[in-house]
């Protein structure tokens, strides 16, 4: 079980260490926001909670409720969600209130991008997950669920540094949406979405 449980460490870290800098994007977005730590905890719970379900199914059996061809697609959420960011920027160009409008942060928004970041995470822990016993696939899930707020913290720590949080500040509006549409375009092409 020990053993498990460190092995599910190392594939949590690599498979989630990019969120670090999708998560802290979403801090920037929400700075003096009231609840945005909370948001985005949720969002991060659910967004991974649907990976590992996702990974779940698939490994038992479930192929056919997410055929591992659709999982390229899911790079369209953040492809959209990018593409709707920049456009609030452009819309909105120097006026600060209605910017600010378009820069909360929900629950939902960090789920789908969390979900949609996690087709690599769906491509790795299926095989993982075939290759293990009940009593380890447990162990991965719990070690999994338990790191989801380390991470969060992680994202948070790296967003509030000084340095880094005056550049995220500064950037924030051009590199957020910048940052989800590539995001959405490499899952995509790696993917070989529509036959790319």
């Amino acid at each position: 079980m020990v053993s498990s449980a460190l092995q599910a460490i190392g594939l949590f870290l690599v498979t989630n260490i990019d969120d670090i800098i999708v998560l802290s994007l979403f801090f920037a977005r929400g700075a003096g926001q009231r609840g945005t730590t909370a948001k985005i905890v949720l969002g991060q719970y659910l967004g991974f909670s649907g990976i590992l379900l996702a990974s779940l199914a698939v490994t038992l059996g479930a192929g056919l409720f997410l055929p591992v061809d659709a999982i390229p697609y899911f790079g369209l959420i953040p492809l959209l969600l990018g593409l709707h960011a920049a456009w609030q920027v452009w819309r909105n160009g120097d006026d600060e209130d209605e910017a600010m409008e378009g820069r909360v942060i929900s629950a939902w928004v960090v789920a789908a991008v969390t979900f949609a970041n996690g087709g690599d995470n769906i491509g790795v822990y299926v095989p993982v997950f075939l290759s293990v016993g009940t009593g380890a696939l447990l162990a991965y899930c719990v070690v999994f669920l338990a790191l989801v707020v380390v991470l969060v913290v992680a994202a948070k720590f790296v967003a509030t540094r000084k340095p880094i949080a005056e550049v995220l500040e500064r950037w924030e509006q051009v590199l957020f949406p910048l940052v989800l549409i590539g995001l959405g375009v490499v899952i995509l092409v790696e993917g070989g979405a529509f036959g790319l």
